[in-house]
């Protein structure tokens, strides 16, 4: 069955990531930048290898989303980033196509050891099926 894992992360998260630390987000250096990327490099390197990735990409910053909605008059509504410091947004995910719920799960835990400075937020790690056809609801 394929899972989405998502992390989530804050604007002020994405800020901490390039020097500008807040009381909830400290900044990162570039050692501890280095081994989060390094970390979760090989947690998507071992998944490949597996042969259980389907896909994993990092999201830019919720300064840059943009959100379409229909509103109360039927017109388009438009709203571009940034969104308020402690919005959690998915920061990043990996698709993965694994035999159980339980297999996923490790998956997640070894996401949620990655390092990071100290005082850092610790957001769950969410994991949610992908539905593969319209029975599936």
């Amino acid at each position: 069955m394929k899972y989405l894992v998502m992390v989530q992360g804050t604007q002020a998260d994405y800020d901490a990531l390039h020097g500008r630390p807040s009381e909830h987000a400290p900044a990162w250096t570039e050692a501890e930048l280095k081994a989060m990327y390094l970390y979760m490099g090989a947690i998507s390197d071992d998944l490949a290898e597996s042969g259980e990735l389907v896909d994993a990409q990092g999201l830019a910053e919720p300064a840059r989303t943009r959100l379409v909605a229909r509103g109360k008059d039927g017109e388009t509504v438009i709203t571009d980033g940034p969104y308020g410091e402690s919005e959690e947004l998915m920061a990043g995910y990996w698709v993965v196509d694994c035999a159980s719920l339980e297999r996923v799960t490790e998956i997640a835990e070894r996401v949620t050891r990655c390092p990071g400075p100290e005082g850092l937020t610790e957001y769950p790690v969410v994991i949610r099926p992908v539905m593969d056809g319209a029975g599936d609801i």
